[in-house]
Parts: C-alpha cells; structure tokens; sequence
C-alpha cells in the first residue's frame, strides 16, 4: 500500500526524501546544491529577469532567489494538494513577480553604494551615501537636540571611531610594511585626530549640516570635536545602512581622502630616533639642545598641518649654534627630522665631539 506524503504545519506536503532547512540560509544552501536540472532558470520561464537585463547586488540575488523559489514551489508536483491559504498567497507572489520587475531594480539602485569611486570638481573623493535616512538624520543631530540618543550621532560616533581606526591602521600597514608598532600609532594618530576629521568634515559641508545648540558652532576646541564626532558618525551610518558594501566604500573613501597625507609623510623606515642619535653623541651637563619652531606651521585642506622645526645647540663653546631644521606634519616629525639634518653635517658634529671630548667647559 503506497504510503500518503506527510503534511507539515503550513499545509505543504513534503516528500520523505526532502529535508526541510532549518532557516532562510539553509534554505538558499539548500537550492544552490540542487541540481541545475530541477531549478527553475530564466532562459526558460519569462517570469524570471535574465542576467543581461538586471544588476545584481548581494540583496537583489536574494529577491531574484525568492522569485525563483516561489516559481519552483508552484511547479511542484503536489503544490496543488497544498493548504487553499498557502496557494493563494504562493500564487500571488508568483503573480506579483512576473507582473513587475520594479523589487530587484530598486534595491539594485538603492540597497548597496555605486558612487564609492566619485570624486568631487575638486578632485576629492565624494562621500558614500547613507543609504537609510533615520541613520541620515541621526548624523546630523546634536545630543543636545533630542531626547533620544539613537536619533542623535552620540552611539554613532562611538561606532564611527573604531572604523576609522580599524581603516587607518590597516592602509599604514600595507603602506609602510617595515616600520615598527611605535611609528604605526604616530602616523595613525595624524590621520584619525580631531582636527583632520573636522577638516574633512569641513570638506563636505558637514558642519553646515548638523543641528547644534543656539551659538554651539562658534571657532572653539569644542566645535572642532563636534566636527570630527560628526565625521566619525557619518563613517559609521555608511556602514550601518549597506551591510553588504558599507564598509567596503567607507574604506574607498577613506582611502582617498588620506593619501595626500601618507604622501606628505615621505619614505618612512623606522621609529623617530634621530633625537636621541644626536643627544647620544653631542649632549653632556650643562649642555643644551633646543628644538624651536623655526617659522608658523602650515594648515592644509582636510585638517593636517606642516610643521617646521630648528634645533639649536648651546654648549661645547657653541651659543645657540644652528645645526638643522626639518618639517613634518607633527612637532615630533619635524624635530626629528631637524635632529637628522643635524647628523648629517659630519664636519660640523665632529668638531663638537671632538671639543666635548677633550674635556672643554661645556658652557
């Protein structure tokens, strides 16, 4: 006697040879491991759009999967035997799919980042899209401005700074693979400081955007972290907003926006000790080197600054004896690379060797 097909709960009957997936993954695992020959496939039914005509992005497959499993449901040998509710609503979606192909244009236009190469007139990268707008609005919101905090940028932020240290540490890594821990953290915190992210901020109008405090944006140390939260927030919502390439964008971005600074920095091989190489070698009691700013630093567009620096040296007969500048985008960058000009005038550095050496007063 033939046996009757079990039934589950939904009114579908299922085949003793067919395992039912435990979740919406498995399922998808499920009909990817079928064989092509019982799939459904677009060259042969209509209803199903062909990969020359849509784009496809990592959700929009999964509506195309959805369309393709409704169409395969209702082929079924037993869909008919279904539950009449489960028919009608199958046969409905079925119907909804092949009308109108409008669900997989849209999340293809708007579910995942397509300006992440763009560039402004100017030549700067433009910011990926937030692709949802309550997380749009919270950028831009002040805490001070809601009672809410998730409608303000005050958790996102917090989210925002990880990624950009994540982001900026991983492009210092490729960048520079030969320098130690200790200089990594030194070019990591250029990039990601307030005042780079408030410049950037700056770049894009940011600070135009978000609601403050009656008088809040006034040129103070206060307004310029704000700026850089906002920043750090923004980073945080492209992400957030497109799961599947958010993060891949913002680092684009990110990306971009950075390189004139890793450029700036020049050739870098090591940790900054050429201080201590010119101490080392020339410094005594009483001795002095004096590390000045030699001219007022430079301010470039996105927050970075050059610094110049001059080291002096009074002692060993010496009364504040120029002995090199150099510049960096940080005092300590600069004053080392002061301190290695230094070295690199021999003649100049033996003869004071030579007097500390032989015993001359120091003063």
């Amino acid at each position: 006697m033939e046996q009757t097909p079990a039934r589950d709960p939904r009114g579908l009957t299922r085949r003793a040879d067919m395992k039912r997936p435990a979740s919406v993954a498995g399922m998808t695992n499920d009909f990817h491991k079928r064989p092509k020959h019982a799939r459904s496939t677009s060259e042969s039914d209509p209803c199903l759009p062909t990969s020359a005509n849509t784009k496809y992005t990592s959700s929009s497959s999964r509506l195309l999967l959805l369309q393709r499993l409704v169409r395969e449901i209702s082929n079924e040998e037993d869909f008919a035997g279904a539950d009449s509710e489960v028919v009608r609503a199958i046969s409905g979606l079925d119907k909804a799919f092949c009308q109108t192909t409008e669900p997989l244009s849209v999340t293809a236009s708007i579910g995942t980042h397509s300006n992440k190469n763009s560039t402004t007139s100017s030549g700067t990268p433009s910011p990926p899209s937030i692709l949802d707008n309550k997380l749009e609005r919270a950028v831009f919101t002040h805490p001070a401005m809601s009672n809410n905090n998730t409608m303000t940028y005050d958790r996102l932020e917090v989210l925002g700074d990880a990624y950009i240290e994540l982001i900026a540490t991983k492009i210092i890594w490729d960048k520079f693979p030969k320098i130690p821990a200790g200089r990594m953290s030194q070019i990591r915190e250029i990039l990601v400081k307030n005042e780079t992210l408030a410049g950037f901020a700056e770049t894009f109008e940011f600070d135009r955007k978000v609601s403050v405090p009656p008088n809040y944006n006034t040129p103070s140390k206060r307004w310029t972290k704000t700026k850089g939260d906002v920043f750090e927030a923004y980073v945080a919502a492209v992400v957030l907003s497109d799961p599947v390439t958010g993060y891949q964008s913002a680092e684009t971005w990110l990306t971009g926006l950075w390189m004139p600074v890793i450029n700036r920095l020049g050739h870098q091989t090591g940790e900054l000790r050429s201080k201590e190489a010119l101490a080392k070698k020339i410094m005594g009691k009483n001795v002095k080197l004096d590390y000045i700013e030699a001219r007022p630093s430079v301010q470039h567009k996105g927050g970075t600054q050059t610094f110049f620096i001059a080291v002096y040296l009074t002692g060993w007969g010496w009364n504040k004896q120029l002995l090199g500048s150099g510049q960096g985008l940080s005092k300590a960058a600069a004053g080392d690379e002061a301190a290695k000009e230094a070295l690199r005038n021999e003649s100049l550095i033996l003869e004071i060797m030579s007097a500390k050496e032989s015993g001359r007063s120091p003063i």
